[in-house]
């Protein structure tokens, strides 16, 4: 386990005089005490870093302004390794050591989410995760503390099935891993396939699986007219040279948002221009209508993710961001009383974030929905807009 060493943690609050006893000077009130826990090393490594910097930005511009309702963001960071017991370990210290009072992102992995929901609803601790799983956040009545600044894997799905009407794509298999990630998009794919008329073949693979050619063989065999690929690992870049091997790019292929990754685009190579992504529309920001009103905060995200990181921002960046500003918005709502951070999340509406546009409710604890899912492509070393609405 890695975790920022407690000087290092201090200096996340700017502009205080911080003393060797870590008695803060030059601050109206206390702290507040947020943790997070992300994967910043193991296979899950690259989304992990990306939601690192998001964070750390978060938090240099919350603290920057004066903080929230004048108190300044303390953070503290661990390293899951993109392991869940790993993880688990660090949040019970999150809940029992540190005394935190909200969480922030859970390892960047849905299966490590879904770990820590029922934790931090028995130590009744808001959660705002950054992880995809719908099941992180339902059934809400059992969720009431666990939040999610992530589209629904079903509204992922339906958006999918949007553009296959337009195709009058029918036959369709679903590639998913084994992780919870994967097996989510299974559960929810069970329930839109009938109400969209789709006829869904389903095969799975192992995270670390460097040869899909059963698979896609089977779905070849099978007829399918598109093949949607759901999964974070390399093994998603083996679906795409491999669909390519077997002649099946003349179909329509499509990897989920969790595969939006520049790095992935470039280890596939020539295949990458068979793909088409389902995406939050951050890595095509300034190609939208000036009239949407994600694009202005999605540039100035841009502009100060390079000069604070020397790299282009990416959408898991942008999730992480969201969700620390989620955090802000809520508390602002309830005037700070972190107590009430959960009924200050239920009120947000209408709220432009980076990655979308969200409106929570005491019914509905993920705050995005279908209309922020666009379908892209990639060309000339980006991702480009292919399919709005």
């Amino acid at each position: 386990m890695v975790t920022l060493g407690r000087r290092t943690f201090l200096q996340l609050i700017p502009g205080a005089a911080i003393a060797a006893s870590g008695v803060r000077v030059g601050w109206a009130a206390e702290p507040l005490r947020v943790g997070s826990i992300l994967s910043v090393t193991g296979p899950a490594a690259f989304l992990g870093e990306d939601m690192k910097a998001g964070l750390q930005l978060a938090v240099d511009e919350i603290n920057a302004a004066g903080g929230i309702n004048g108190r300044p963001i303390a953070w503290t960071f661990y390293d899951a390794e993109s392991q869940t017991q790993k993880a688990i370990s660090a949040t019970r210290r999150l809940i029992s050591q540190d005394k935190v009072e909200v969480i922030v992102s859970g390892g960047n992995m849905s299966g490590i989410a879904l770990a820590m929901a029922p934790m931090a609803e028995a130590a009744k601790i808001p959660f705002i995760s950054s992880e995809g799983a719908l099941a992180i956040v339902t059934p809400v009545a059992d969720r009431k503390w666990v939040f999610k600044s992530t589209v629904d894997d079903e509204d992922v799905l339906e958006r999918i099935a949007d553009y296959f009407d337009k195709k009058k794509i029918k036959k369709v298999a679903l590639l998913a891993d084994s992780s919870g990630f994967g097996q989510g998009a299974v559960t929810q794919m069970k329930k839109v396939a009938p109400r969209r008329n789709l006829d869904v073949m389903y095969e799975t693979f192992d995270p670390a699986d460097t040869d899909m050619l059963p698979q896609l063989t089977r779905i070849r065999d099978g007829g399918a007219d598109a093949i949607i690929c759901w999964t974070v690992t390399p093994a998603g870049v083996v679906f795409i040279k491999q669909a390519q091997q077997l002649g099946l790019d003349k179909k329509t292929l499509i990897h989920s948002y969790g595969f939006v990754s520049a790095h992935y685009m470039n280890l596939a190579g020539d295949a990458a221009k068979s793909i088409l992504l389902a995406s939050l529309k951050l890595p095509v920001g300034d190609q939208l209508s000036d009239s949407d009103p994600l694009k202005a905060g999605i540039l100035k995200l841009f502009k100060n993710y390079q000069a604070r990181f020397n790299r282009q921002a990416s959408l898991y960046a942008a999730e992480s961001y969201d969700a620390a500003m989620l955090a802000k918005e809520a508390l602002i709502k309830v005037n700070g009383d972190v107590s009430k951070l959960p009924q200050g999340l239920e009120q947000i509406k209408n709220f432009a974030g980076t990655s979308g546009e969200f409106t929570f409710s005491p019914e509905k604890h993920s705050g995005l929905s279908k209309k922020d899912i666009v379908l892209v492509n990639w060309r000339d070393g980006r991702f480009n807009l292919v399919d709005y609405d």
